[in-house]
């Protein structure tokens, strides 16, 4: 079965073709960044124009570079939600449109199943059952994952996601759009060890997270520095996100009494997070899975999987075009279970 999968939840335009049986034939993606950087953050409504503009041609080109013909398409996945409502609107209608020109089914994915099922696409997917955790802008969460489609939610943060606080705590460091990738960089310049930084909610039983405290706490030390020691509050909250995160993490796993980890969202691709991961994999015995770097961030190859999956197991979305800006992950159905 060859899949269509576009995604368009927030501000960058990707689609993708997967093979059940050949693997991942072609993906392209357009990143926004450049039209956002200026306005600090993505503002939805140009977000909505861009993916107008380029879906089509992105379509067309992901068709071209995978050597098949649109007749070739079995189905097409998209991304339902989460997520800005109009850029959801876009990929949704382009998706619902093709299916029903093309007479082919579509079925809508969860954003965030596509993003925790990305390793998958590796050589070397983990085994089911396994923990989640699900770092990405607006999402921080660890979920016991015993198939597709069957999750339980085990923490998720209470305010801001770690993504979200990071390019928070980026704006007051005065770095530039995207914030999190700009902080981690001017991190690795800096001595982690130069300011005491808590690791929030890690002194109590569970599993939530909470990052707002954090940022405040960024944000008093940075009024007491001066400009040269910038690099090392960076540092330090970096440090003090990373080993919150992997602290939670290794507490699910022991809880639930498994030995393999995902990590998967846009803060997966933090080198620091890779490298202490790395570490624990030979001290504590576990087996932690990442996706590639160009799939840790949103992506159509992610969708396209998991709706391909979605619809081996029967699975498929009926003609109306049907958006969810919020959609609790564990609101899912198992594979092969939901209504058609």
């Amino acid at each position: 079965m060859k899949v269509l999968g576009i995604e368009t939840s927030c501000d960058e335009t990707g689609v993708a073709i997967y093979d059940s049986v050949d693997g991942l034939l072609s993906h392209t993606l357009f990143s926004q960044v450049k039209t956002h950087s200026e306005y600090g953050g993505v503002v939805p409504e140009l977000a909505s124009r861009d993916h107008v503009r380029k879906l089509v041609p992105l379509i067309e080109l992901c068709i071209r570079k995978a050597q098949i013909a649109p007749s070739q398409i079995d189905a097409i996945a998209y991304t339902s939600g989460p997520g800005l409502v109009g850029a959801l609107m876009v990929g949704a209608s382009v998706a619902q449109s093709l299916a029903w020109s093309w007479s082919i089914p579509s079925v809508a994915v969860h954003h965030m199943e596509g993003h925790l099922l990305a390793p998958m696409l590796e050589s070397d997917p983990p085994a089911f059952p396994f923990i989640a955790l699900l770092v990405s802008g607006g999402h921080t969460q660890l979920v016991l994952v015993k198939g597709i489609g069957s999750y339980q939610t085990l923490g998720e943060s209470l305010d801001d996601a770690a993504g979200e606080a990071f390019d928070k705590t980026a704006k007051m460091l005065g770095l530039g759009y995207p914030g999190g990738p700009a902080l981690a960089r001017l991190a690795d310049e800096g001595n982690a060890k130069a300011f005491e930084f808590p690791r929030p909610m890690m002194d109590r039983p569970g599993l939530d997270f909470s990052f707002s405290g954090l940022k405040t706490h960024a944000l008093t030390t940075l009024s007491r520095a001066s400009d040269d020691q910038k690099a090392d509050i960076a540092a330090a909250f970096q440090l003090a996100v990373v080993e919150t995160l992997i602290g939670k993490s290794m507490r699910a796993l022991k809880a639930c009494q498994l030995n393999r980890l995902v990590i998967a969202g846009g803060v997966s691709a933090n080198r620091l997070m890779r490298h202490r991961l790395r570490e624990l994999q030979e001290s504590e015995g576990i087996a932690v899975y990442f996706p590639r770097l160009e799939f840790c961030t949103d992506n159509s190859a992610m969708i396209a999987y998991a709706g391909c999956q979605r619809l081996l197991a029967g699975e498929m979305a009926g003609h109306a075009i049907d958006v969810r800006p919020r959609w609790p992950l564990d609101t899912l159905a198992p594979a092969g279970t939901q209504a058609n």
